[in-house]
């Protein structure tokens, strides 16, 4: 008898908690919205009372949100999106948002592009959306980031999934540019005008000649008309953490 009124006590005790705990909702294929306010049923299916809470406004064609602050708000109106992507940024667009079609077991979230695109193209953040698909490609880019302020290598369809050999980083430096190449080491730092031998994006190495005793040497390109060379020279993968980073 004492054992049953100590479950039945406990059982109780634990309502509370089960109360509060939040409702596990999941993140639309493609958000989007229809008045231009952006709200916690425009982002996730199961919204259900607090589907009207507002998010942010659209104002253009778009919008960016910072997919950390949307998991903070969620959790602060009772829902849980405990976000198994990964995902850093989500992108909210235009239109009449519907019920995403039914996931087929074993489906991913995958990033797909918004348009079509022309070959040498910069991609925005607007041309990019998260889609379901059965699979996708073993090169297949997880972060928006990574992608943003690319440039496609070749044209690419609306629709297509997005994978590492369709962008490259946009050209900053053409051969025959005057460039301002930046000798470091130790704490000393030396500029030269030099003339670039070979096209380069950000973090490349190319060759270059210095104007005056026509010798060459290698540097790597930190932005237009800029590269560095030498021992505390930066190397091409944190530059490009440096270009994420400062978006």
């Amino acid at each position: 008898m004492r054992r049953l009124i100590a479950l039945a006590f406990l059982a109780l005790f634990l309502l509370p908690v089960a109360a509060l705990a939040g409702a596990p909702v999941s993140l639309r294929a493609d958000p989007s919205d229809a008045d231009g306010v952006v709200t916690l049923g425009d982002l996730f299916e199961g919204a259900g009372a607090v589907s009207g809470v507002r998010v942010a406004a659209r104002t253009g064609t778009s919008v960016v949100l910072d997919a950390t602050a949307v998991q903070v708000l969620a959790r602060r109106n009772g829902l849980e999106w405990g976000n198994p992507d990964g995902i850093r940024r989500i992108i909210v667009r235009p239109g009449q948002a519907e019920p995403a079609p039914a996931v087929r077991r074993g489906s991913v979230q995958a990033l797909a592009y918004a348009r079509s695109l022309a070959a040498g193209e910069e991609i925005r953040a607007e041309d990019l959306v998260w889609t379901r698909a059965v699979a996708a490609p073993a090169d297949a880019v997880r972060d928006a980031d990574a992608a943003i302020g690319m440039v496609a290598r070749r044209p690419l369809r609306e629709g297509a999934l997005v994978s590492a050999r369709d962008v490259s980083a946009p050209v900053v430096i053409q051969p025959g540019d005057l460039v301002t190449v930046t000798y470091q080491a130790g704490g000393v730092s030396l500029e030269l005008q030099v003339k670039a031998l070979g096209a380069g994006a950000v973090g490349q190495v190319i060759p270059l000649q210095n104007l005056s005793s026509k010798k060459t040497l290698q540097a790597v390109v930190t932005g237009p008309g800029q590269a560095m060379t030498g021992p505390d020279a930066p190397t091409g993968q944190a530059l490009a953490a440096t270009r994420i980073a400062r978006r």
